[in-house]
C-alpha cells in the first residue's frame, strides 16, 4: 500500500505548517509522506519555529525543508489546515481537517514550545487514526 500524503496548509508556510511537516517526518514517516506549502511565498522559514523545533527535537528546518506554494504540492490524500484566522487555501483531498492553531510568530519562547508540543500530539494522533483506519482515503 502507497503511504497517503498530507499537506500542511498555511497562508505563508513558515512556521506551524513548516513545525508539522517537520515532526511528521520525524513521528510519523512510517504512515503517511509529509509536505507543507502556503499561498504567499516567504523568502525564509520563521527563524524562532526553526530554533525550537532544532533546540526541541535536533532537526533542522532550515537544511531539510524550505517554504512552498501550494502549486508545488503532489496531488494530497489529506489537507490540514493550521487555523489560519483567515480563509485557508482549499485543496482537492479526501480528507480535510483544521487544528486550529494559534501562530506564536512574534511570541514568547514558551508559545512556540507550546504550538510545537501541540503539532507533535496532533501527527502522532493523526498517524494513528491512519493507521486504525478511522480516516477514508
Amino acid at each position: 500500500m502507497n503511504k497517503p500524503k498530507v499537506g500542511f496548509i498555511c497562508v505563508h508556510n513558515s512556521c506551524r505548517s513548516q513545525m508539522a511537516e517537520a515532526l511528521s517526518k520525524l513521528f510519523a514517516s512510517d504512515t503517511f509522506l509529509a509536505y507543507s506549502a502556503g499561498t504567499h511565498e516567504r523568502d525564509m522559514i520563521n527563524q524562532d519555529a526553526a530554533r525550537i523545533i532544532k533546540k526541541l527535537y535536533d532537526y533542522d528546518m532550515n537544511v531539510e525543508q524550505k517554504p512552498k506554494l501550494i502549486d508545488s504540492l503532489p496531488e494530497l490524500d489529506i489537507v490540514i489546515t493550521m487555523g489560519c484566522n483567515v480563509d485557508c487555501p482549499w485543496l482537492p483531498s479526501k480528507h480535510r481537517e483544521d487544528w486550529g492553531l494559534d501562530d506564536p510568530s512574534g511570541l514568547s519562547d514558551s508559545e512556540f514550545i507550546k504550538t510545537a508540543n501541540l503539532i507533535e500530539e496532533k501527527v502522532k494522533e493523526l498517524a494513528k487514526r491512519i493507521n486504525n483506519k478511522e480516516i477514508k482515503i
